[in-house]
């Protein structure tokens, strides 16, 4: 923060002094030479102007480029440190063992220089600002109320503008600060935990949190979304391989974004890194928004598919229209329907929400009410015979540890 200020103060400085000279000469030409034309003074003054504003604009950007290249440089040495560890020797007695490790290790070698190389790419200062997104904020499905303060996993982070978000979001990713935070997903009524559900954190580099609601939607308009999504998904596999060293019997789920889906070049990698790794399979659940499923053409299916053919689950969240085709879910493997505890409870929803449970019955796909936040909506939830829960009354999104 203190550096954004600083180059702030250094700009206005800048600019004040070249407005000054400009002035100067607007206002002294005709004191300098009587009878001089008044636009030759205007014209000489915007001339100064104009130089003043190119050298500060030459002095941010490679400013800009020197911090870029400083970023890399990190995040390249953490890919650096992954590849040091494929040379280490390994005793006979842990060879086979390690074997798959060496495997593993080197495909997310793989996957984080892809990632390097798309930082770098997103970096160019000249580059247009994207549009705007058509489609709702993914922070409805992906942000959680505000932290406990009394927490200490929760950092309330300062206030900040878009741009400084922006930056801090770019900063995150160059330095390896984007972090995993875990909610239990409960079996019920027992509230055992079956499965956790992975998100994404921003730590500014003061430690302090910036939260899914502040910078996805401007993550997203500045094309960062892939890269943040795809870190996410070499981190579950990474969280994934600790549970089954500890013999940890627990799924996650995954958010899988459509800018995630149209990354061939990742996709094609992360797939690769699974069809190596069968046995963490059966332990990821990829999860999709109603509205991208349905706006998913022949690629995003097609990608759909080759998930599905080795053996991925998958969960529909975000649902807002109850109208659902149950047949289209099963054909794309779908066996998990997550709905609103609100939209559960509703009243004047009751008919329309029954009718759905009753063309689930028998299809092998599990309802998950999420949003469960008091005491009385779970006593609800629990009559209605739903078998998985989600929610601040079974914990809020912790900080994932070696192990959850």
């Amino acid at each position: 923060m203190a550096a954004l200020i600083k180059s702030a103060l250094i700009h206005g400085l800048a600019v004040g002094l070249a407005v000054a000279a400009a002035a100067s000469v607007v206002l002294g030409l005709p004191d300098l030479s009587p009878g001089t034309d008044p636009a030759v003074g205007w014209l000489g003054g915007g001339l100064i102007l104009l130089a003043g504003l190119v050298v500060d604009l030459h002095r941010r950007l490679a400013r800009r480029e020197r911090k870029a290249l400083r970023r890399l440089d990190r995040l390249q040495k953490s890919v650096d440190a992954l590849t040091e560890r494929l040379d280490r020797p390994t005793a006979p007695a842990e060879a086979e063992d390690s074997a798959a490790a060496h495997e593993a290790v080197l495909q997310e070698v793989k996957l984080l220089h892809a990632l390097v190389a798309r930082l770098g790419e997103s970096r160019s200062p000249e580059a247009p600002e994207p549009p705007r997104p058509s489609h709702p904020s993914r922070a409805a499905f992906q942000a959680p109320r505000p932290p406990d303060l009394r927490s200490p996993s929760s950092v309330a982070a300062p206030p900040l503008d878009d741009a400084a978000v922006l930056e801090a979001v770019r900063d995150a990713l160059a330095a390896d600060r984007i972090d995993v935070h875990l909610q239990p997903i409960v079996s019920l009524p027992q509230r055992k935990h079956r499965f956790f559900e992975v998100f994404s954190r921003v730590r500014a580099a003061d430690g302090a949190l910036i939260l899914p609601d502040r910078y996805l939607e401007i993550a997203e308009r500045a094309g960062l979304m892939a890269t943040i999504d795809n870190l996410l998904l070499v981190r579950c596999i990474q969280l994934i391989r600790e549970t089954e060293r500890r013999q940890h019997a627990i799924g996650f789920f995954c958010n899988m974004s459509a800018a995630t889906l149209s990354d061939a070049e990742f996709m094609r990698q992360f797939l690769d890194l699974l069809a190596r790794n069968q046995t963490l399979v059966p332990k990821l659940v990829f999860e999709l928004s109603q509205q991208e499923l349905r706006a998913g053409g022949a690629v995003t299916m097609g990608i759909l598919s080759q998930l599905s053919r080795i053996g991925f689950r998958f969960s529909m969240d975000r649902v807002s229209d109850l109208d659902i085709d149950v047949d289209a879910l099963l054909r794309h493997d779908i066996r998990y329907l997550k709905l609103d505890c609100a939209l559960l409870l509703d009243p004047a929803l009751a008919p329309r929400v029954e009718a759905l449970r009753r063309r689930l019955d028998g299809t092998g796909i599990d309802l998950i009410a999420e949003k469960i936040e008091t005491e009385t909506q779970l006593d609800a939830i629990l009559r209605s015979g739903i078998d998985f829960g989600q929610g601040y009354r079974f914990g809020e999104p912790r900080p994932a540890r070696k192990a959850p």
